[in-house]
């Protein structure tokens, strides 16, 4: 099963992903990383993919408005709408401590349901939009964000590029889920 999903490893779109390919009884799915929801559909609509998965409402962020012009704009079929918990992390570079720490990165979405503790840990620090969660832990670990930024994203993103977690479970509520849609190809009888 060909997979496409909206984010890089360590994203929590791959955990739904995965999620998705274990109560599929698919044993080894191949994930296709795409960047946004209208990737991950135009893949469907040509069949390039079996799924596609991409997230739609947190329980605490709302509704995850960037991909409502994708779904506007593409023929598919809802194969399944599930959810997942979404824990966030505060990941830094490999030895930097809080005190270092000059700006927060991250996804909209993963801001929106961490704003209280980041108003309230971290009152004179600027915090920015990131285009994902995991894009900003991978552009940290690569360089491409200097080494005094943070970045909201999955435990699983601090592993697979080898950032330190600062502070964990840092969302405001602590039973925080995502719901995504797994779409497939809408066929024509």
């Amino acid at each position: 099963m060909k997979i496409g999903l909206s984010g890089v490893a360590g994203s929590f779109s791959e955990q739904a992903a995965l999620t998705y390919a274990t109560e599929a009884n698919e044993q080894n799915p191949e994930l296709v990383y795409l960047t946004q929801a209208s990737e991950v559909l135009d893949a469907v609509e040509a069949g390039s993919i079996d799924v596609g998965i991409f997230a739609i409402e947190n329980s605490n962020g709302g509704v995850v408005t960037e991909y409502l012009p994708a779904i506007a704009e593409h023929r598919f079929k809802v194969d399944k709408i599930f959810e997942i918990p979404v824990d966030h992390m505060l990941l830094g570079c490999k030895g930097s401590h809080a005190s270092n720490i000059t700006k927060i990165v991250s996804q909209r979405q993963a801001l929106r349901q961490c704003r209280m503790y980041l108003t309230r840990q971290w009152p004179s620090i600027e915090v920015g939009e990131y285009v994902d969660t995991a894009t900003a832990a991978k552009d940290l670990a690569s360089g491409v964000l200097p080494p005094t930024t943070a970045v909201v994203a999955s435990a699983r993103a601090g592993e697979v590029y080898g950032l330190d977690v600062l502070d964990e479970k840092i969302q405001d509520l602590k039973f925080n889920y995502t719901v995504f849609i797994a779409a497939k190809k809408l066929v024509s009888k």
